[in-house]
């Protein structure tokens, strides 16, 4: 997933409006870069595994008449990097090409490289060494793939550059005669471009042809890789342990008597099932029809659909594009605890429903080394209500929703949040006591915040390593979590039932993939759950799809027996998920599951 962007001049590009274009594709990502010029009646391609603002800087541009090119979120290979060049074909591609593997078989070229990209490239290389027209390039890819492909493809030998997209991640426009192209509109209006066009059929751009070979360098400069090597073994597997045990459980739902604040009654029943309100209780869908109706447009975006890949955000995506028939920009947020199943799912779902994915990604490396040092902290104090602070990193989320409503100008923002996702116990651990009467799965307030936060204080003083560089960033995060006001918000399942069958059911339609390693469909693109429910499971006997099942036996959905044995099987330990993550960290698995196990167990 990257960053696209590009300036085609008759002379010399202008650097302000470079620099203000790359500026902005580093916003969507700045694990890799590359880029292509023209200059001198040639073309040279340089990629780099650092951002492009770095990269820029090094290349030689000051007489480039055509400068193009990236900014990367690392998805599946951090060695091969884009341009990919192969066959006299460049490409520059923002995306994941889900099927790629079977696109390969079908093809006379060889494939060479780990990255999805190559194909799209082998693709347009092998329609035209076949004599097919170079006007059917672009709907050659876009029939063969499936994912999102917003693509600048390039074809130095017939002088030509062919834009193309299937969800519209793709804006071109002219400045002074010269053509620009960037990933959003809004890169594109900074620099003061004119009759700016959402890419959606391709688009033919002419450039000075070159029969010469595309030279092109590799700069290197990360020491670690981003990508998790995923290298799974029997005898780490062995490590992770999974008792199971006779705790005591309500009655009625499933929660075990090791839950914070936990109390039960004469018949066995707790007091969160006498303290339950329905959740799943929507109002009727035409108050959000009409809600919505001022926000409606005769063309363009209409709203903001804030979309991490998972489960709910996805049936979220679908009922805004097909049962509100609205016309929505989604956008995600990426701290470095995205997998490549939820990116992978994120660009199947963007693809299929035509719907442009604004990304805004952090410095993937710096979040993960804060994730890192709190880790190493918590595990020389475990406390299991600290290890909520593992997933602070991601409240920035809230932040820059205000960010893409400003880019866009749109103001309407429509979430799809699991209203039975309700975990008191994150909190309660820490020593708060569950809040009743909440009508939110994100609370507000400021006294329960400030609340909060003291506890949070008074239990990091018994592991001073919580002081360090990321606590600034987990306080700014919740702050904009918690604080900030937010407006134009609706939940989409205030209005919607909330089916887990129906949800399941409506995705498959999409081939919405899901993970190896549990039944379960929710959390499996969040690289943090496996190992934070691991500890919980080990320490406390349970974990949260035991008070998620819990709340669907409350409203009905689930009988007690089938939630009961739901979490036996959703509780197994998620190996390879775990492996990721800690590898993600740099953290060596025994060493850190054997802390884990060592725990004094609550029962």
């Amino acid at each position: 997933m990257c960053g696209l962007f590009g300036i085609i001049s008759k002379q010399s590009v202008n650097k302000d409006d470079l620099r203000v274009l790359v500026q902005h594709a580093q916003q969507r990502g700045r694990d890799s870069s590359g880029l292509i010029t023209y200059v001198d009646s040639g073309y040279s391609v340089f990629r780099a595994d650092y951002p492009i603002s770095r990269l820029l800087a090094e290349v030689p541009t000051a007489q480039a008449n055509i400068v193009m090119g990236h900014s990367r979120l690392i998805t599946n290979g951090l060695g091969d990097n884009q341009p990919v060049v192969r066959d006299g074909v460049a490409v520059l591609h923002n995306g994941i090409v889900v099927n790629d593997e079977a696109i390969w078989g079908s093809l006379s070229k060889t494939r060479q490289l780990q990255i999805d990209s190559e194909v799209i490239a082998a693709i347009a290389a092998d329609h035209l060494d076949q004599g097919g027209a170079v006007s059917e390039v672009a709907a050659k890819v876009l029939a063969a793939c499936r994912g999102v492909v917003a693509c600048a493809l390039l074809l130095p030998r017939l002088g030509k550059l062919c834009l193309f997209s299937n969800n519209g991640s793709l804006y071109v426009g002219k400045k002074q005669g010269n053509t620009c192209f960037a990933s959003e509109r809004y890169a594109l209006s900074q620099i003061g471009c004119e009759d700016i066009e959402q890419v959606r059929d391709a688009v033919w751009v002419d450039i000075p042809p070159s029969q010469a070979p595309m030279p092109f360098s590799d700069h290197h400069a990360r020491a670690t890789n981003l990508i998790p090597t995923l290298g799974l073994s029997t005898q780490e597997e062995q490590v992770l342990t999974f008792r199971k045990h006779e705790l005591r459980r309500c009655t009625r739902c499933v929660l075990t008597e090791t839950m914070p604040f936990i109390r039960f009654d004469a018949q066995g029943v707790c007091n969160y099932c006498h303290a339950y309100k329905p959740r799943n209780r929507p109002r009727p869908k035409e108050e959000l029809f009409k809600l919505v109706e001022s926000y409606r447009r005769t063309q363009g975006p209409e709203c903001v659909v804030p979309f991490s890949g998972g489960r709910d955000s996805c049936f979220g995506l679908h009922l805004v594009v097909k049962e509100l028939k609205m016309r929505p920009i989604t956008y995600t947020y990426d701290w470095g605890m995205v997998t490549d199943l939820g990116r992978r799912n994120i660009s199947r779902m963007s693809a299929e429903l035509g719907v442009e994915n604004i990304i805004v990604a952090d410095d993937i490396a710096k979040k993960r080394h804060h994730i890192a040092l709190n880790l190493k902290a918590w595990l020389k104090s475990p406390h299991l209500g600290m290890i909520s602070i593992l997933t602070a990193g991601d409240k920035h989320f809230f932040r820059h929703v205000e960010t893409i409503k400003q880019q866009t100008g749109l103001s309407l923002n429509l979430w799809g949040i699991n209203p039975l996702e309700v975990t008191h116990f994150k909190a309660g651990f820490l020593g708060v006591p569950p809040d009743f009467e909440e009508e939110r799965v994100y609370a507000h307030g400021a006294m329960k915040q400030l609340r909060y936060q003291l506890l949070r204080f008074k239990a990091m003083l018994a592991s001073p390593g919580y002081f360090n560089s990321s606590l600034w960033d987990t306080l700014t995060g919740e702050y904009h979590r918690s604080f900030t006001q937010k407006s134009d918000y609706f939940h989409i399942f205030d209005y919607w039932r909330w089916d887990e069958k129906q949800i399941d059911a409506t995705l498959a339609l999409y081939d919405w993939e899901k993970a190896p390693d549990t039944s379960t469909t929710w959390r499996i693109g969040d690289g943090t759950a496996a190992f934070y429910n691991y500890i919980y499971y080990t320490v406390a006997g349970f974990t949260e799809h035991d008070t998620f099942r819990s709340n669907q036996v409350r409203e009905g959905d689930l009988t007690r027996e089938e939630a009961l044995a739901m979490v036996e099987d959703e509780n197994q330990p998620r190996y390879p998920n775990i492996k990721w993550y800690l590898d993600a960290l740099g953290m060596d698995f025994k060493e850190v599951i054997s802390v884990v196990n060592r725990i004094p167990a609550l029962y």
